[in-house]
C-alpha cells in the first residue's frame, strides 16, 4: 500500500482517502488521480495538457474546464496546511508546492 506525505495530511490513491489527522476524506477517483499527478510533480510546473493528458487521456477545452473544478476542490480539501500551495500559472498550467 503506497501512501504519499503531501505536507501534513497522507494520502492514498489505493483507498482514495486523503487523512489530516484525525479527518478523513474520501477523494473522488478524477480527484485522486490529479492530486497524484500533482504530487508526483510537486515543485515543478505542470502544464495543464500534461494534466489532462494524464488523468483523461486527451487535452480537449471542455475537460480543462472540469479539471479547474478539481483543482479547486482539492484547494480546499488541502487548505488545513499552510505548507501547500495550489499554485496557478495562468495559461500554463498548475504547481503543487510544498514548503517545508
Amino acid at each position: 500500500e503506497k501512501l504519499y506525505r503531501v505536507g501534513a495530511y497522507e494520502f492514498n490513491p489505493v483507498t482514495l482517502t486523503l487523512r489530516y489527522g484525525t479527518q478523513e476524506r474520501t477523494l473522488t477517483q478524477k480527484e485522486a488521480e490529479v492530486l497524484k499527478v500533482l504530487y508526483r510533480n510537486r515543485d515543478r510546473v505542470l502544464k495543464r495538457e500534461e494534466i489532462l493528458t494524464q488523468v483523461w487521456g486527451n487535452d480537449d477545452y471542455f475537460m480543462g474546464r472540469s479539471m479547474d473544478v478539481f483543482i479547486s476542490k482539492l484547494r480546499k480539501y488541502l487548505k488545513e496546511d499552510p505548507k501547500l500551495q495550489m499554485v496557478n500559472y495562468h495559461g500554463v498550467g498548475f504547481r503543487l508546492e510544498v514548503r517545508a
